[in-house]
C-alpha cells in the first residue's frame, strides 16, 4: 500500500523520471530512492556547513572507511563529498606501495596524505590495510603485522594529540551480500576491471577477514580512536548514517 505522500512523489517530475527510464518499474523502490535522495540532500547541506566550520577554525580533519572488499566504502565516500569544496577537501586512495616505499617506515606514506589546516580528508582504505588485508593475502610478515598492531594506536594519539580530528568507519556486509555484489561487477563489462585478485579471492578467504576484523577491533578500538561500525548492506542507509555519524563528530551549529 501507498500512502499519498508516496503517490505524490511517484507523480512527481522525478518519480515519473525513474518509472520511465526503468525497463521493469518498481513503484516502490521509486518511492525509497527518492525518500533517499531527499534526506541525502539535506544531510550534504549540514555536511557543507561543517566543511565551512573546518576551513574557518582551520581544523584538521581524517575519515577513514575501511570494510572487506566490496562493503561499498568508495560510493559512502562519494556520498560524503559529492557537495563539498575540492579546495578544502581531499580523496585519498593509495596504491600498493613501491619498493621503496615498502623499505621506509610503514606510516609514512600515510602522514604524506595529512590534511592541511582547514582541510578534509577521506581515505579509502587507510594504514588499516596492514591490520586486515595484507596479512590474510600474505602482502606482510608476521613480525611486520605485530608490529603495526603494536603501533598504530600510538601512531593515532600523535594524530590526535597534535589537533586532528580522526573518525573511524568500518562498513560490514554478509557474505552473500559481498558474493552477489562481486557477481553483479562480473557481469557489467564497464565495471569488470575493478575485480583484482584480492577481490576474488575475498569470499573464499571470509573467515581468515573475521579473524583478522576481530583483532582489529580488539587492539584498536580506543576511547580516544574509535570504530564507528555501520551496518551497509543496504547501501543508502549506510550512507545516512554515515553523514549523520560525520556531522555529530564535528562541534559546528546544526539547523535546528
Amino acid at each position: 500500500m501507498f500512502s499519498k505522500s508516496d503517490l505524490k512523489l511517484l507523480s512527481s517530475s522525478k518519480g515519473l523520471e525513474y518509472l520511465l527510464t526503468s525497463e521493469r518499474p518498481d513503484f516502490r523502490e521509486a518511492v525509497d530512492q527518492i525518500k533517499y535522495e531527499q534526506k541525502l540532500e539535506l544531510l550534504q547541506a549540514e555536511l557543507i556547513k561543517a566543511q565551512n566550520w573546518v576551513v574557518e577554525q582551520e581544523e584538521r580533519v581524517i575519515i577513514i572507511f575501511e570494510g572487506r572488499e566490496f562493503a561499498g566504502k568508495g560510493d559512502a565516500i562519494r556520498a560524503c563529498v559529492d557537495h563539498l569544496n575540492p579546495r578544502s577537501m581531499k580523496l585519498v586512495a593509495l596504491q600498493k606501495p613501491t619498493p621503496k616505499q615498502r623499505g621506509q617506515w610503514y606510516f609514512k606514506r600515510y602522514v604524506e596524505q595529512i590534511p592541511e589546516r582547514g582541510e578534509m580528508a577521506f581515505f579509502d582504505r587507510s594504514w588499516y590495510n596492514r591490520a586486515i588485508v595484507e596479512p590474510v593475502n600474505g602482502f606482510c610478515t608476521p613480525e611486520e603485522y605485530e608490529r603495526f598492531m603494536n603501533e598504530a594506536n600510538h601512531f593515532e594519539s600523535m594524530l590526535i594529540g597534535d589537533g586532528i580530528r580522526l573518525i573511524k568507519f568500518y562498513l560490514s556486509i554478509n557474505q552473500e551480500e559481498q558474493r552477489r555484489r562481486i557477481e553483479s561487477v562480473r557481469e557489467d563489462p564497464l565495471r569488470r576491471w575493478e575485480l583484482t585478485p584480492v577481490d576474488l579471492r575475498a569470499v573464499e578467504l571470509w573467515e581468515e577477514y573475521t579473524h583478522y576484523k576481530n583483532e582489529m577491533f580488539r587492539r584498536t578500538d580506543g576511547e580516544r580512536n574509535p570504530w564507528i561500525r555501520v551496518r551497509a548492506n543496504d547501501k543508502r542507509r549506510a550512507h545516512l548514517e554515515i553523514i549523520k555519524a560525520i556531522l555529530e563528530r564535528l562541534p559546528y551549529q546544526m539547523n535546528d
